[in-house]
């Protein structure tokens, strides 16, 4: 199962493994899917429709330096072990480990709560990623050039990851961020 395919480009390890959460604590989380029936088509569609393409178009490992990867997922797919761990608090600096938003950032795709009831509501599928030594913002305006059909973008400054969610909303909603981190709607003239 790890070695699948999600898309060209990436396996669903990758997709699963890719968080400094998950790298510090891997023997305690099962970054993996339980739903499969239904999160692995969401995340083969988030890679079809939007990582493949940017992909294609910006290439995956560095033109430079033959080793260093230039598409750099920062966080993939959260499985239910990766999100209790995200909340929990480091214990020599008292802070989370992460941000985890179930119910509103699609990361969890489509798993399930013991109750059957899914966490994020908006289904679909999210990542968050960037292309070094290319701005975030380029990355934003060539997505939204493309016509790629996302669901929501979120923009956190040009030095940093972009999340991208693709769900059946396609509602293209970007939001960016102010230094505090208050998100306010981003809709610049694209045409």
């Amino acid at each position: 199962m790890e070695t699948r395919r999600l898309g060209k480009y990436l396996t669903l390890k990758e997709f699963c493994t890719c968080t400094q959460t998950y790298s510090r604590y891997a023997d305690q989380i099962d970054p993996f899917p339980k739903n499969l029936g239904e999160t692995l088509p969401a995340l083969k569609a988030l890679c079809q429709h939007i990582i493949d393409p940017v992909i294609d178009e910006f290439g995956r490992d560095s033109p430079t330096e033959r080793l260093r990867q230039r598409f750099l997922l920062t966080y993939g797919f959260c499985s239910v072990d990766l999100k209790r761990w995200l909340a929990k608090k480091d214990p020599l600096t008292g802070k989370k480990h992460g941000i985890a938003t179930p119910s509103l950032d699609q990361h969890m795709a489509h798993e399930k709560n013991r109750n059957g009831r899914y966490y994020c509501d908006r289904l679909g599928a999210a990542c968050d990623f960037r292309i070094l030594d290319l701005p975030s913002d380029t990355l934003v305006d060539w997505i939204v050039a493309q016509g790629l059909p996302f669901d929501s973008l979120y923009f956190y400054g040009s030095d940093r990851p972009i999340h991208i969610s693709y769900g059946p909303q396609h509602k293209r909603d970007i939001w960016a961020f102010t230094d505090r981190g208050t998100p306010a709607r981003y809709r610049p003239d694209w045409s």
